[in-house]
């Protein structure tokens, strides 16, 4: 900083108001400060000038996630990305992939490294051991499930009214056997989901058919797995509500294998690539998981800034998308 003021011919106090962004320094000397800035190949070190900093804020938010590879996790990044990037701060992730003990060491990683705020989907049943990093001055925002023991603002969908919706269509169109292939039941919104589904068989008068449930579906593969066993069973379903968008896609590949893409309805929950694009196009409740990034960082900035506002959970709506696999009748 002292070469940049040399060159500048402007005082060191100058060159950090304008390294830092601070009001009240003219247009010509930032024009000075940077033009020397840059033929000094001159970076801001970031890490002194947070050591500096009597709020001690790091411009840096973590986001731990099931898996970031997933499309609805990716869509939720970007949406927290854009409105990171109006407040200049930089996002970092990680996936937790369903595994307790990495969510808490992820927790320590990123307080370790000062992030002023962590944005996460919960896998820990219980998350009151997050008190002592709130203590500290941390900022937690719960997506897609919300927490246990730790209050928090949380942002999530309507799970259970989605699944009922989807589940809902499908018998209307006249489907009686309805498989239902979802993930754990340990997961709030595994377990929210088949709560719709199964209110949503309820309410319409169908029997229970515990033979077409399959729960503690994780990946694709095990989705394809699972749908070809209904497919193959003496009384197979003749529509299919795939709970996560991971399954949906195992779905399609099994129905395909066996040549009953055009026979056996399918809906998904959660949207995904080249949905609409398949023969027949795939059918879905689609959430708005980037409306939901956007929300979670909104609030992340607003209690970074006061952290004793109310907490509350937000629900970013779902809504049902038609493109022909959940419209096909029975006995096709």
């Amino acid at each position: 900083m002292r070469d940049v003021a040399a060159l500048a011919g402007v005082s060191l106090k100058t060159v950090s108001r304008v390294v830092n962004s601070e009001r009240g320094v003219s247009e010509v000397l930032i024009g000075k400060v940077k033009r020397a800035a840059d033929e000094l190949d001159y970076r801001h070190d970031l890490t002194a000038s947070n050591l500096r900093r009597s709020d001690r804020k790091t411009a840096t938010i973590g986001l731990i996630f099931e898996d970031v590879s997933n499309p609805y996790f990716s869509s939720v990044h970007r949406g927290i990305e854009e409105v990171a990037r109006e407040h200049g701060t930089a996002v970092f992730a990680a996936s937790v992939d369903e595994n307790p003990a990495r969510e808490r060491d992820l927790v320590v990683a990123f307080t370790q490294r000062r992030v002023d705020a962590i944005i996460m989907s919960p896998t820990v049943r219980d998350q009151t051991y997050l008190d002592h990093e709130r203590r500290g001055g941390l900022v937690v925002v719960f997506v897609d499930r919300e927490p246990r023991g730790f209050d928090a603002d949380c942002v999530v969908t309507d799970n259970e009214p989605g699944a009922a919706l989807a589940t809902g269509h499908l018998l209307k169109r006249g489907h009686i056997r309805v498989a239902f292939v979802g993930d754990f039941e340990t997961i709030t919104t595994a377990s929210q989901r088949h709560a719709g589904y199964a209110k949503a068989m309820s309410s319409a008068g169908a029997p229970a058919f515990p033979d077409l449930v399959r729960r503690g579906v994780r990946t694709k593969d095990a989705a394809t797995e699972a749908v070809l066993a209904l497919l193959d069973a003496p009384e197979p379903p003749t529509a299919i509500f795939a709970a996560q968008n991971l399954i949906t896609m195992g779905a399609v590949r099994a129905l395909q294998l066996r040549g009953l893409q055009h026979s056996v309805a399918l809906v998904g929950f959660d949207d995904f690539s080249m949905a609409d694009a398949l023969v027949p196009g795939v059918t879905v409740v689609a959430q708005d998981p980037r409306e939901i990034g956007r929300m979670a960082a909104r609030l992340a900035f607003v209690r970074i800034k006061a952290p004793d506002l109310p907490t509350a959970v937000y629900v970013v709506p779902s809504g049902l998308v038609i493109r022909g696999s959940g419209e096909i009748p029975p006995g096709r």
